[in-house]
């Protein structure tokens, strides 16, 4: 910082001013100490919305003073994905290319009254799903507002929030910045994503707990009862998670499918220190018989997975994900089809290197899913007669903020 010569003149003449100077045969004068330099304010730091697990980092909001909405805070994403894979499934392409993700982040996070909007574009690409172009994924599911809520501090440690809200189900998160790999995972596939409701958060020491009632799969239908319960010590934290239809529906849309009327259950361990994040779960679905709405005989998933990713240093990561989950049924039973047929399963395994540096990050899935037990038909290939499925997906794009700090 460069420092006017005025100022500079004047500070020296004030300190000159107050030296007490001695005179020949006279004791110098104990002087006192002289005050310590003020430390530098602390560099601003990423809001905690929306959640990034790494290796990606968010970054520290632009902060403007909105008049009567006092501070507001604003961070965005622009991404775009280039995919190859074989086996296509019917209608699919080989070759694929879309904006993975164009949104804008805007929040207040200070008083009583707080919110969060989230508006753009995205694509929510899962590994053994086919690929939907970002304009219909957007208007088959959740809108170019797909989180917006408003939230009450009711307390130091009690908030409510209402509005549209992320899931308190399952390990990966909505949009791809968010997880540690580019596409979700089989186990994503049965959780819940968005859903409209009133969520009440509590944090009692190293405990959190959060509880919800809310629409589901994005129903429009308020029956759904979710909560979740965690516990950080240091570099581990330990989650319950729970959530279920207390009534059912045959409603169903691209946004609302048959596991609407489920109920769903994850145990999650994570464990982050220095360079390492290491979290394993286990999650159990359970569609139940209900002839009423057409669900002759019900099927649960049993499954678990492992994500971790690891720093390496100047920018570069590698982050990777192993999957399985089985379904319960059988195809004579009539059984709903929950995977690749009744009675199926699936496994995949993911490995992402990532390079980001400041707002800019470049990153690379390469993804391999594999069924069995499956129904013919239901699986990949133009017949759905394969058994298995090779994806790589390279992500690129920037992450914006607060530009000062980000070239720090």
């Amino acid at each position: 910082m460069r420092i006017p010569i005025c100022l500079l003149a004047l500070c020296v003449s004030g300190w000159a001013a107050d030296i007490d100077i001695p005179q020949p045969d006279q004791a110098p004068a104990t002087t006192a100490a002289a005050p310590a330099a003020p430390a530098e304010p602390a560099a601003p730091a990423a809001l905690p919305t929306p959640s990034v697990t790494g290796p990606l980092s968010n970054l520290p909001p632009a902060d403007f003073d909105a008049g009567p909405f006092g501070k507001l805070s604003v961070n965005g994403v622009l991404s775009g994905i280039a995919m190859g894979q074989n086996n296509l499934i019917p209608g699919d392409d080989k070759f694929q290319s879309a904006i993975s993700n164009g949104q804008i982040f805007i929040q207040k996070t200070d008083g009583w009254f707080q919110f969060y909007v989230q508006t753009g574009a995205y694509n929510l690409l899962s590994l053994g799903a086919p690929f939907l172009s970002t304009n219909k994924t957007v208007s088959n599911l959740y809108g170019p507002l797909p989180v917006a809520f408003a939230k009450l501090q009711a307390g130091k440690n009690t908030s409510i929030q209402i509005g549209s809200l992320p899931t308190l189900i399952g390990a990966e998160y909505t949009f791809s910045f968010e997880n540690m790999n580019v596409v979700r995972g089989l186990l994503w596939n049965q959780e819940t994503a968005i859903s409209r409701g009133v969520q009440v958060n509590q944090t009692m020491g190293k405990f959190a707990a959060s509880f919800s009632w809310n629409d589901g799969f994005y129903s429009n239908r308020y029956s759904w009862l979710s909560g979740s319960l965690a516990y950080t010590n240091g570099a581990h934290a330990l989650s319950f998670v729970a959530g279920g239809n207390a009534g059912h529906t045959a409603f169903q849309t691209y946004a609302t499918p048959v596991q609407n009327n489920s109920s769903i259950y994850n145990v999650i361990y994570t464990f982050t220190k220095g360079p390492w994040i290491v979290q394993p779960y286990y999650q159990y679905t359970n569609v139940p018989t209900d002839k009423k709405i057409g669900i002759p005989q019900g099927a649960s998933t049993s499954g678990g997975a492992i994500l971790l990713s690891r720093a390496l240093g100047n920018g570069f990561s590698l982050a990777g994900r192993w999957e399985y989950i089985s379904t319960s049924g059988t195809a004579a039973q009539n059984a709903v089809n929950l995977l690749y047929g009744p009675g199926s399963a699936g496994t995949s395994l993911t490995g992402t290197p990532t390079y980001q540096k400041g707002g800019f990050f470049v990153r690379c899935d390469l993804a391999w899913v594999h069924a069995s037990s499956f129904t013919k038909g239901d699986v990949f290939g133009p017949k759905g007669l394969s058994d298995s499925q090779f994806r790589a997906v390279a992500e690129m794009g920037f992450i914006f903020g607060n530009n000062i700090t980000a070239k720090k």
